[in-house]
């Protein structure tokens, strides 16, 4: 017992030392700390992630924008590098012409290796486009011969440019490698074509285009074809007549096959029929793909009224779909109204105010607030398109468009989401049902071939 002016109170109770109280402290602290840091490494998925535990988190934009896509590859679901030094370089690369601005900058257009590193770029899918048939209603073989051809030209191209960069491209990736290429610091670089009239009517022509590095295939561009009906009609441009009322008895099999080998679907430059068709609500009998499915460049056709955009009733599709829309920035797609009454080719009026990096985030938006942010991502159309939207300029402009998702609210997880994490995902899935299809010896689609 001790006394206090008085009162006396058991030693027993009495307050611990100051030594002693300061040890709990920090026993307290330390222990809130290592609790804090194992629920961190609990919930990561990976090494990479369980690294994020022992960094402060950034507070500005700009510091946010470089963790992201530090962390995250920025993937572009088109880039037309490819059609540019076609049309330009006649596909010669090794010459002053071309290597020098290519690899130290000044390329005509909107990609070269310093722009793709200012922007923190992590890989794009390269189109091989080649363009539609003068008459782009023949689907005959003879027709399409030649575009086979110049795509065979393009994948070399593509090929030799790897070969040439190999610090900068990945070689042939699939979703399980891609991630490893990031980390190396290549630039993940799967291929696409632009439209099946590229494949000459022929299944074994996918099938080679595949082993050759194409992994994705968009159905129609702007002619129909056998296996679907397409959005546009060029020459001169103009919505599509229905051939087949979307996709074809042929063009089922073909998404089939397609599904089997891990060949994505791309839906941009498809009619609405076709749309709804491989996301299994059009005509009764058909599932559509097994898989998920792209539109690699394509923009919200509430926001601007574009036949190349996507409507609503497709985008809830795509949600329950497990599919992604990759936002175009092509100045027609982003920014436009309806046309006056009276016009009769179906497209709407481009209205150059709003052809900004901003309008392009409403876009974004629009998409990931109606059906969620797992299923929207970027799909530039760069070196496709002749103009682009003021503050997106070419691939150096990248950390901007991502900044701008930040200060309007999308938080980092979702922002990280949208720059690649989603095209990961679909393209993962992909490669899986592709996997159980080939397991089960899902049949490979063959050629109906002429007599010799």
């Amino acid at each position: 017992m001790k006394s206090t002016g008085g009162a006396l109170i058991p030693t027993g109770t009495a307050s611990a030392p100051p030594n002693c109280r300061a040890t709990l402290v920090k026993k307290t602290v330390a222990l809130l700390l290592l609790s804090a840091l194992l629920l961190c490494v609990l919930t990561k998925t990976s090494l990479h992630g369980i690294g994020n535990c022992f960094r402060p988190e950034p507070r500005s934009i700009e510091q946010r924008v470089k963790k992201i896509l530090t962390e995250t590859p920025l993937i572009d679901g088109h880039n037309d590098l490819a059609i540019l030094v076609r049309y330009v370089y006649k596909n010669h690369i090794y010459n002053e012409s071309f290597a020098k601005p290519f690899k130290d900058g000044g390329l005509n257009g909107h990609v070269d290796l310093p722009r793709l590193r200012s922007g923190m770029n992590g890989g794009a899918f390269w189109s091989v486009f080649w363009p539609c048939p003068e008459n782009g209603t023949d689907y005959s073989d003879e027709a399409y011969a030649s575009s086979v051809q110049a795509t065979l030209q393009q994948i070399d191209l593509m090929s030799r440019l790897k070969e040439a960069y190999p610090n900068d491209f990945s070689p042939s990736v699939d979703s399980s490698s891609a991630l490893e290429a990031f980390r190396k610091g290549q630039l993940i670089s799967p291929l696409g074509i632009e439209g099946l009239h590229q494949i000459g009517n022929s299944a074994a022509n996918l099938r080679r285009f595949y082993d050759l590095g194409v992994r994705y295939a968009t159905l129609t561009h702007n002619c129909g074809n056998r296996y679907a009906d397409a959005a546009l009609w060029e020459a001169p441009l103009r919505k599509a007549p229905a051939q087949w009322g979307g996709v074809s008895p042929e063009g089922r099999r073909l998404v089939n096959e397609m599904n089997r080998i891990g060949m994505i679907v791309d839906l941009s430059h498809t009619s609405v029929d076709t749309m709804l068709d491989v996301l299994g609500a059009g005509r009764a009998g058909w599932r559509g793909s097994r898989a998920p499915v792209i539109f690699s460049h394509s923009s919200a056709h509430a926001v601007c009224p574009h036949p190349r955009n996507v409507p609503d009733r497709v985008l809830e599709l795509v949600k329950g779909r497990g599919s992604l829309v990759m936002v175009n920035f092509a100045p027609d797609f982003v920014s436009c109204v309806d046309a006056p009454p009276g016009r009769d080719n179906g497209l709407p009026d481009f209205y150059p105010p709003n052809s900004t990096l901003s309008h392009v985030v409403d876009h974004i938006l629009y998409i990931g607030n109606l059906v969620g942010f797992d299923h929207v991502g970027f799909g530039s159309d760069f070196d496709g398109i002749a103009s682009t939207p003021e503050g997106l300029e070419d691939v150096s402009k990248y950390p901007d468009l991502v900044a701008e998702l930040l200060r309007r609210g999308v938080s980092d997880e979702d922002a990280a989401k949208v720059v690649g994490g989603n095209i990961l995902r679909v393209w993962k899935d992909v490669d899986a049902v592709a996997a159980k299809l080939q397991k089960e010896n899902e049949p490979v689609l063959e050629d109906d071939l002429p007599d010799l």
